[in-house]
């Protein structure tokens, strides 16, 4: 059962601060990056470390988190555990969690994973090594108010050097989101095994991933559903887009960031093929998430032309499509129910690429609550339903599947097709639907101005 008043005043917060620059408080200034991580050693069961995915490897207090976090919570915790890398390899990464500061429920706590966008690509890029989380501090305090065990994995490679971070490669991601449930259960007691995701950006791949692969990979656990805002999905586009000279601002950064993580992970991938001028000069900038590097990175990234990202030849272009591929969603049926949002001026992510992604998972049978908002862009939009729609899985309601509305023709293909002339105004697309039942409301808050990368 849901309690309306909690769920309401809770929704608004959580919307209001979800991933947005406005909610990293500036009266709480950011520690130095090690502070954060230099509480007591938990001195947790470290039995399966390097074997097990999700067995513990470290775990140490966060005595300098934000205040305001870690006034609601009677743990927050960095955490250090075993997951799983592309090609079934054992890794070592890192995260927090945070538990709060009441007794649990009846079953024990539920879990929210928090899937954060792009902090960079580099060790010294994770939320767990900030005060602040990197910004995320207010979402995170909301869904530990709301009475969740909140653990945000930091993604392989980011918080600890193990073979680099696969920027936007889905499996691995996936892979940690599913694994940062396990370890959480490990070290924090009365943990249940009732667990969601929402993510925005990179983290809302991480949680579409990871519910692909929960069927299988998360044995054992009980995923309920996951929320994606604004998810990368078919990639290819970055492809024919850089041979086209066509790539805006925001996709150059993100592009570059691809770039940075392929000729990591593929011996052979030749970087001169895909980058010249700027991007050469100002490589080492353009890769960097120090504070210090900022206004140079925005900077080098204004002055890219479409000469500089463009792959030297078809044969190359090729070659970059088919990696992005291999990065895109979706690769197989969902475990579980997923609520996803993107807009329709999104500058990041065309509104053409993420339908594609989208009626190829309806093809799949994926239930899929379909939000799209055609006057928003990557950042900004209306997350009001996000803690609602969570609070239903975990209460047990029915999820709203909208992948028949989404699918179906537009209502004059339709009615050409079946002989009938339109003598009503169609409906606009654009209404809310909230499965939890309650009223709607006059306020709309959003994710809006995030400073933590994808490609700004």
């Amino acid at each position: 059962m849901i309690r309306r008043p909690l769920v309401a005043s809770l929704c608004g917060l959580l919307a209001v601060c979800l991933v947005v620059a406005g909610c990293q408080r500036p009266e709480t200034p950011p520690a130095p990056p090690d502070d954060a991580a230099a509480g007591m050693d938990l001195r947790p069961d470290t039995s399966g470390a390097g074997e097990q995915p999700g067995a513990l490897i470290a775990a140490r207090t966060l005595p300098n988190i934000d205040r305001r976090l870690k006034s609601v919570t009677s743990l927050a915790a960095r955490m250090e555990y075993t997951s799983t890398g592309l090609n079934g390899e054992p890794t070592h990464v890192s995260g927090t969690v945070f538990v709060p500061s009441r007794q649990p429920p009846p079953g024990g706590w539920p879990v929210i994973i928090y899937g954060h966008p792009t902090t960079g690509v580099d060790a010294d890029c994770a939320p767990s090594r900030s005060s602040t989380l990197l910004g995320a501090s207010a979402t995170v305090e909301a869904l530990v108010a709301g009475g969740y065990v909140v653990a945000v994995p930091d993604y392989q490679g980011l918080g600890v050097s193990d073979g680099g971070h696969p920027y936007l490669e889905p499996v691995t991601a996936g892979h940690n989101v599913i694994d940062a449930v396990r370890a959480a259960r490990r070290l924090v007691p009365d943990v249940s095994d009732r667990w969601a995701a929402v993510g925005l950006s990179q983290g809302g791949q991480a949680a579409w991933a990871a519910n692909e692969l929960a069927g299988q990979y998360g044995a054992g656990l009980a995923l309920l559903g996951t929320v994606s805002l604004s998810p990368p999905t078919d990639l290819t586009g970055l492809a024919v887009d850089a041979g086209a000279g066509t790539l805006t601002k925001q996709q150059q950064g993100a592009l570059q960031l691809l770039l940075y993580s392929l000729q990591r992970e593929r011996a052979h991938f030749n970087l001169d093929d895909y980058r010249r001028g700027v991007v050469t000069d100002k490589w080492d900038v353009l890769s960097s998430c120090n504070d210090a590097d900022v206004a140079d990175r925005v900077a080098a990234i204004d002055a890219i032309t479409a000469d500089d990202l463009r792959p030297a030849t078809p044969e190359a272009q090729a070659v970059l499509e088919a990696y992005l591929r291999e990065r895109s969603l979706p690769r197989q049926p969902a475990t579980a129910p997923m609520m996803v949002a993107f807009g329709g001026k999104d500058e990041l992510l065309p509104e053409s690429w993420t339908r594609r992604a989208l009626t190829a998972a309806c093809a799949m049978g994926d239930v899929i609550d379909i939000q799209f908002q055609p006057d928003r862009g990557h950042h900004d939009l209306d997350v009001s339903l996000t803690f609602a729609w969570l609070a239903a899985r975990f209460a047990g309601l029915p999820a709203t599947d909208t992948c028949a509305e989404f699918t179906a023709p537009p209502p004059d293909q339709a009615e050409a097709e079946a002989g009938i002339d339109a003598t009503e105004p169609a409906a606009t697309g654009n209404e809310t639907y909230d499965d939890s039942g309650a009223e709607p409301t006059e306020q709309e808050p959003t994710v809006s101005g995030d400073t933590t990368g994808d490609g700004q």
